[in-house]
């Protein structure tokens, strides 16, 4: 047995996973490195059909979150049936070849069509997850899970800026290139640095109850239901705000040459706070409640969201990405810890099933809710209505949530 092989018998965990969050953060710096200028690359491709380019700027992101949100079950039974490495590399490999046709699109329409067979395709995010569970001994699995999200939220805090200078250098079609050169990588990695001896486990049915009647236990568990309620209120709201934020700064410091490296850099900083809030709000959530925080934070991102209709100045978009960042890490890991502790032990695969999908359906209604606030709203009005809905989940959080109790029953 080697230094790394442990009594259970999985070999190179450690390698496995070190491997993997390197993957995971090169990636992470890929995909976010065109946040900045999204939205301003459709506009530049623009129309061929009778689509505006509002519309088509939110259907650039809401068809991948719809797309990904089908195929995500799909990719997690075939991890099952086929292995984990598999998927993880069909996911990078997928997405650089994906990605880097973005590059070469002639208008608006073509990026649409690439960036949902990108939701089909990719999920790096839930095949890292399986990968790193499925190898890591349960008593070092947490530890392992929190090293990924900070490898995710490190690949994010960089990724927008390195997107940005390069579009106002290169231009964006070299941004997307970039973008898919950094995937590559990470897949090559994966596929040379990680050995993975795959044995099909047989799955045991449930014969307790059936598929339908199992969702439905699921969300009549007193709190579920408001915290998907609320969970999608968020995300929501964090979805809307991703093509507002680069036209609000075209708005303020103009189309100048830095447009995008200044974009870039708002994302940048909203990261850097989210991984300091979801760190402060693991702590004080133990010490005064998940619920206490969720609602308090949904409240205060809400105000600061609202905040923006009165920016003048580039310095006060940074300086509300701060505030953005920290109470949205804030949000995520109360809402979380609230879902495990409403529901009955015995639920997790169905209660984060369901999660996984609401999510999706929230990354899927913002971007075209925000372009049609734009519409009628305009950019500032746009964050009011972004604030709104915050501020109405807190509202909710705080009204229908109930004391969650000191243990769960199991099922």
């Amino acid at each position: 047995m080697t230094a790394n092989e442990q009594n259970d018998g999985r070999p190179d965990w450690k390698r496995t996973l070190y491997i993997t969050l390197i993957a995971h953060f090169v990636s992470s710096v890929g995909f976010s490195s065109t946040f900045p200028f999204l939205p301003l690359y459709v506009e530049k491709l623009g129309s061929v059909t009778f689509l505006g380019v509002g519309l088509l700027t939110g259907m650039v992101y809401a068809g991948q979150s719809f797309t990904m949100m089908i195929a995500s079950p799909i990719w997690g039974n075939l991890a099952d049936r086929f292995g984990r490495k598999i998927m993880v590399e069909r996911a990078m490999f997928g997405g650089a070849v994906i990605i880097a046709l973005m590059g070469f699109v002639r208008n608006a329409e073509e990026l649409v069509i690439l960036k949902a067979i990108q939701g089909a395709i990719t999920g790096v995010m839930g095949a890292n997850n399986a990968m790193v569970a499925a190898v890591t001994p349960r008593e070092h699995l947490g530890r392992a899970m929190g090293l990924l999200q900070i490898a995710m939220g490190g690949g994010i805090a960089i990724g927008p800026f390195i997107g940005g200078v390069v579009a106002d250098w290169w231009g964006y079609e070299m941004a997307f290139w970039v973008t898919a050169g950094s995937l590559l990588a990470g897949g090559v990695l994966v596929w040379r640095g990680i050995h993975e001896e795959f044995n099909p486990e047989d799955h045991v049915k449930d014969k307790k109850v059936s598929f339908w009647q199992g969702w439905r236990d699921v969300l009549s568990s007193k709190g579920v239901l408001v915290t998907y309620v609320t969970r999608f209120a968020c995300h929501v709201s964090r979805s809307m705000v991703m093509p507002l934020l680069p036209i609000l700064v075209i708005g303020i410091i103009g189309r100048t040459e830095n447009m995008n490296s200044f974009t870039g850099l708002a994302f940048g900083i909203n990261a850097i706070f989210y991984t300091l809030g979801a760190g402060y709000a693991a702590k004080a959530g133990d010490r005064i409640g998940n619920r206490l925080v969720l609602w308090v934070c949904l409240i205060a991102s809400g105000l600061i969201y609202m905040l923006h209709f009165f920016v003048t100045e580039g310095w006060q978009i940074l300086a509300l990405q701060m505030g953005m960042g920290a109470t949205l890490g804030g949000i995520m890991p109360s809402a979380g810890a609230l879902l495990a502790r409403y529901s009955k032990i015995g639920q997790e695969g169905r209660v984060y099933g369901l999660d996984t999908s609401v999510v999706s359906a929230a990354r899927t209604v913002g971007p075209m809710l925000a372009m049609s606030c734009v519409a009628w709203f305009g950019v500032a009005g746009s964050y009011w209505v972004v604030g709104l809905i915050s501020l109405s989940a807190g509202i909710a959080a705080w009204k229908m949530l109930p004391e969650p109790g000191e243990y769960r029953e199991a099922e």
